[in-house]
């Protein structure tokens, strides 16, 4: 019988973050955001498992299988420790509904259950490890050349592989793409380009803007969302 970890975690744009753990070996995330900042839930299972050796092989693995969901990966990583204070080898798997850019916490359950079950015929990995399966989240990381063209105009924080000039890290709101590169506006610098095979890592900023521009995937815990008042000006054009 398994034991499990839930795991509640509000997330307010003054990064002020509270945590409430149980314990577990049966782990899975759900991340939510409310409108205007209010919040973000964040629910985790996960399970424990034996694993790992090549990283590309398990990415393309674990990728038909997010795709026969109608998923798509974010990301396939691994960790030599995990979070919450585990001291065990973590393969950290996050994908998306292309329509949300977010996972729900069933999502999260199928694909987590399908892994395991693949996982269980081939036996990819050979040491004991922890699969999580979660959504992005608000502060996701950026891993496709697409994602700098959807999240154009907010702030990301890049590491690049191989310095440019000098520098190796860039942090200022994406311009976008042009082929395969692409521009971002530093803070300290102004516009820079590097080209995509150059990136590192990139991560997305946990902003007002992005707040705002971020749909909650459900509205448990969420403020109400309010509309916008119409001034009386705007409603005698409508009526006439």
């Amino acid at each position: 019988m398994a034991l499990c970890l839930f795991r509640v975690q509000d997330l307010l744009h003054n990064a002020l973050s509270r945590h409430i753990q149980q314990s577990s070996l049966h782990r899975e995330t759900l991340e939510g955001l409310a409108p205007n900042g209010a919040g973000t839930k964040k629910l985790c299972f996960a399970h424990e498992r034996l694993t790992l050796p090549d990283l590309d092989k398990l990415t393309a693995l674990i990728a038909s299988e997010a795709e026969a969901l109608g998923f798509a990966l974010v990301r396939v990583a691994w960790f030599e420790t995990g979070g919450q204070g585990s001291d065990e080898p973590t393969l950290q798997v996050m994908a998306e509904r292309p329509d949300t850019r977010q996972l729900g916490i069933d999502d999260c359950a199928a694909l987590s259950h399908r892994i395991s079950d693949k996982f269980d015929e081939i036996d990819p990995i050979e040491e004991a490890y922890r699969l999580e399966v979660s959504s992005p989240g608000i502060d996701r990381p950026l891993t496709r050349l697409a994602d700098f063209t959807d999240w154009a105009g907010h702030e990301v924080k890049v590491e690049l592989a191989e310095p440019m000039d000098g520098r190796r890290n860039i942090r200022g709101d994406i311009v976008g793409v042009d082929g395969e590169t692409i521009s971002v506006d530093d803070r300290k610098s102004g516009r820079l380009t590097f080209a995509f095979s150059n990136l590192g890592s990139a991560k997305l900023l946990l902003t007002d803007r992005l707040i705002a521009s971020t749909a909650p995937i459900n509205t448990d815990g969420a403020d109400d969302i309010e509309a916008e008042p119409i001034h009386d000006d705007q409603q005698e054009e409508d009526n006439g």
